[in-house]
């Protein structure tokens, strides 16, 4: 049997680093167990140190799933809570090393993204889906909670919702995820690659330093009381005229505006 790996492909634009990462254990629907989330910490954890990094793309290897969960045939062989501690722990490393990337991450959702697969894709900063993904949390029907990344989900769905995936081990299909605000668009198989394209290009459109200074932030804000994230808020919009990048671009914008002025 051919060992599930991370794979990365790296494309260099003229706006910086683009990583494409393909978590692959195709025959098993992407599964996550220890082998294969070894693999992509290591990826991730490569990725969070480039300078020029701008952009990750998350997705799933094949056509039938993101990640359909956490390796079950694994989590049978756990023989206490020691064991099973260590094995939830490194879920919970994988998703944090999303976030805690220093650039967006999109999920490219090709497919079925259950149990951890969610928590993976809600640990990313943008999500699009195909018309055949299907997104729910069945933990509950083997015996264990859901845990870890799934505290992400009453900020993304809501209390409610949270509760109804969660208790009842619901699955969902693309719209209806689409409808409770799980993701953000859902498109064709077809239409897939181009539509994470334009958010990658999206994010190239803007300045690095500011997208990085914003994803922490955004991080920041999740922790935080709201008058203490208001502030927080404040002290990195000061932090952000350390770089170059405020002045040069409003110098820019004042140039084109008086452009404009002169051409009317």
């Amino acid at each position: 049997m051919t060992a599930a790996k991370a794979h990365l492909r790296r494309e260099t634009r003229e706006g910086g680093l683009v990583a494409h990462v393909t978590l692959d254990n195709e025959a098993r629907l992407n599964v996550l167990g220890s082998a294969l989330m070894s693999a992509f910490l290591d990826v991730m954890e490569r990725l969070s140190r480039e300078p020029d990094l701008r952009c990750v793309v998350l997705t799933g290897a094949g056509e039938r799933a993101f990640v359909a969960g956490a390796d079950i045939g694994e989590m049978a062989d756990i023989a206490g809570p020691r064991e099973a501690r260590a094995f939830i722990g490194k879920v919970h490393a994988c998703c944090e090393a999303v976030r805690a990337c220093p650039a967006p991450v999109i999920a490219r959702i090709n497919g079925h993204a259950l149990g951890a697969g969610l928590e993976l894709a809600a640990a990313c900063d943008l999500r699009i889906a195909c018309e055949a993904a299907s997104f729910g949390m069945p933990e509950v029907r083997i015996g264990v909670p859901s845990v870890v990344e799934a505290a992400l989900l009453p900020g993304l769905i809501g209390w409610g919702r949270t509760r109804e995936m969660l208790l009842l081990g619901l699955t969902y299909d693309a719209m209806a995820a689409k409808a409770i605000g799980l993701v953000g668009d859902v498109v064709a198989a077809e239409a897939l690659d181009g539509a994470v394209e334009a958010r990658v290009d999206a994010i190239l459109a803007a300045l690095p330093e500011a997208v990085r200074l914003q994803k922490s932030l955004i991080r920041r804000w999740e922790d935080l009381p709201m008058r203490e994230a208001i502030l927080a808020g404040a002290d990195v919009f000061a932090q952000a005229f350390l770089t170059p990048e405020p002045h040069e671009a409003m110098a820019a914008w004042k140039l084109a505006r008086e452009a404009r002025k002169r051409g009317a």
